[in-house]
């Protein structure tokens, strides 16, 4: 079989993708361009912060609506807004690119919709998580929802391996490095509880892969039907 030629010297993204991208990168932008006084003038230093505040999401919120029983509107979108906000430049710049390179991937095996149900549903399983097992105040960034995505990766490639008889663990190997890396930061410098979204988000990202992809419905309705 010949192998198929592509010409361009950039692969091509979904769409979604570069919208989740951009959106991602644009905030980051304004904070920095604010911060380095080029737009905003003086007020446009606390533009981060702000948004912290405004749409990070809120233990302590959470907390609240939890132990009250109820669920405000404008603390229910904290679950997917956090993940438009970060820490600095480096880190938007970080999760926007394991976006990409997990996001062009998906796009294509998966489709469109899975990116945007990947990304969505693992910000809030994450923000989830992160609520219900630690008692830290905040949490932003992209992280929870692209380490979803390297859970559906990490699915691909486990499916790969089990069709061509190697070992299936060897499809956990990614995770297992990042995790290795965060765990070690977590012992030199104070970085919080960040990784237990991060990992909630792998989670739920590996669990929703086999309805997400391509005839997943069907195949898991015909596995039903055959018990």
């Amino acid at each position: 079989m010949p192998l198929d030629y592509d010409p361009s010297p950039v692969n091509p993204l979904p769409p979604v993708v570069w919208a989740l991208f951009f959106s991602i990168f644009g905030v980051e932008c304004m904070f920095a361009l604010g911060e380095a006084g080029i737009i905003g003038g003086p007020g446009a230093i606390g533009w981060r912060l702000a948004a912290i505040r405004d749409y990070g999401f809120s233990g302590e919120a959470f907390d609240f609506m939890l132990s009250n029983g109820i669920l405000l509107g404008e603390h229910l979108v904290r679950f997917v807004s956090y993940a438009f906000v970060h820490q600095g430049f480096t880190s938007a710049l970080l999760s926007g690119v394991i976006l990409l390179a997990m996001g062009k991937l998906i796009g294509e095996v998966m489709g469109q919709l899975a990116v945007v149900v990947m990304f969505f549903g693992c910000a809030v399983f994450g923000a989830l998580a992160f609520g219900l097992l630690t008692d830290e105040a905040w949490m932003i960034g992209a992280y929870p929802a692209v380490y979803g995505m390297i859970g559906g990766y990490t699915y691909l490639i486990w499916q790969h391996l089990a069709g061509t008889g190697l070992r299936q663990l060897n499809a956990f190997r990614l995770i297992g490095v990042l995790m290795g890396i965060q765990l070690l930061f977590g012992i030199l410098f104070t970085v919080g509880y960040g990784w237990i979204a991060d990992l909630a988000g792998f989670v739920f990202g590996f669990a929703v892969s086999p309805v997400l992809v391509r005839g997943g419905i069907a195949h898991l309705l015909e596995k039903l039907r055959t018990r």
